[in-house]
């Protein structure tokens, strides 16, 4: 198939570009927002191709792969084709809701042309999509490989944003974490830290990203209100032992033996300290943590799971 799809969220699109399709990437100019085009950090294939906005109404695609509520106009301007009605379309749900959770209403609720496919079972349940069709699936990831050592008796984060997100996604909890030992910080725009304890990595290519995260004794996951952290899945693929907020997804990828979960500043703190304090059961605990990921978020599955909905997705489309 030939899939349009636009460059939202750099690590979600590189597993989902794994598979056997031809994938078309607006790109602008400017190559903001709504034409960002391939990836410079990430590693994608030949089959990720760019197609400038002003010749995108005479490609040929078979799906198009929604992800933010104003690319359907942009398709229709762009193509003049309307997803869902002249082409066949999904809609993918990478976020939590906000606004008045758990009364939240969906951009696409209640229209029954398009899918609504979230990324975790907890985003289905919150997210109100009236009468919408809804599905799930689950995040998959291109295995770094078990490339964990724990040499440094640093913890490692992975936020991007931290200063614009704040409280979302834990910033407020890395001067604690940091008074415990010291923390780096990877992620886009982490530079805009400046906290005691806390070293950034701003923005690192992920291959060297993944290097440098396995370096560290121990993975912490401070996000608060954010669906599944994709940082949080390729910890767990490099084989770290992970430290988390038991919140929204958290308790469904982090299974007993893999890691720790906890609501507790307090815990938080005492499970990064026993980490770094045990060498041999960080190790093992990463282990778990890795055979957990395989078995839940392999990339074989994920692209499987695509595979079968973008195939209905035409098929209803035709229906």
């Amino acid at each position: 198939m030939r899939v349009l799809l636009w460059h939202v969220h750099g690590s979600w699109t590189t597993s989902f570009v794994q598979g056997d399709h031809d994938y078309l990437l607006p790109v602008t100019p400017d190559r903001g927002p709504a034409g960002l085009g391939r990836a410079l950090t990430w590693d994608w294939p030949s089959s990720v191709v760019e197609v400038p906005v002003d010749r995108l109404a005479e490609a040929q695609f078979d799906v198009v792969v929604l992800q933010r509520p104003h690319e359907a106009v942009l398709c229709e301007r762009w193509t003049g084709r309307r997803p869902g009605r002249d082409v066949p379309a999904v809609y993918v749900e990478h976020n939590t809701p906000g606004g008045d959770v758990p009364y939240s209403r969906h951009p696409m609720a209640d229209q029954r042309e398009v899918p609504i496919i979230h990324v975790t079972h907890f985003n289905r349940l919150f997210w109100d999509c009236g009468s919408a069709p809804t599905d799930v699936v689950e995040h998959g990831i291109v295995d770094p490989g078990h490339r964990y050592t724990g040499e440094l008796p640093h913890a490692a984060v992975a936020i991007n944003d931290p200063v614009r997100r704040g409280r979302a996604v834990g910033t407020d909890l890395l001067p604690v974490l940091a008074e415990a030992l010291p923390v780096d910080a990877f992620g886009m725009r982490v530079n805009q830290l400046d906290l005691d304890g806390v070293t950034p990595f701003e923005d690192l290519p992920q291959e060297r990203m993944h290097a440098e995260l396995a370096r560290r004794r121990v993975y912490i996951h401070t996000a608060r209100w954010t669906s599944l952290g994709l940082s949080l899945l390729e910890a767990m693929h490099l084989g770290m032992p992970v430290v988390a907020l038991d919140v929204t997804e958290a308790a469904r990828a982090v299974p007993p033996g893999a890691g720790v979960l906890t609501n507790s500043p307090e815990q938080l703190v005492a499970a990064v300290r026993r980490f770094v304090a045990d060498p041999e059961e960080a190790r093992a605990v990463g282990a778990t943590a890795r055979e957990a990921a395989l078995a839940s978020y392999g990339l074989k599955r994920f692209l499987a799971d695509w595979d079968e909905r973008l195939l209905a997705a035409a098929a209803r489309s035709l229906g």
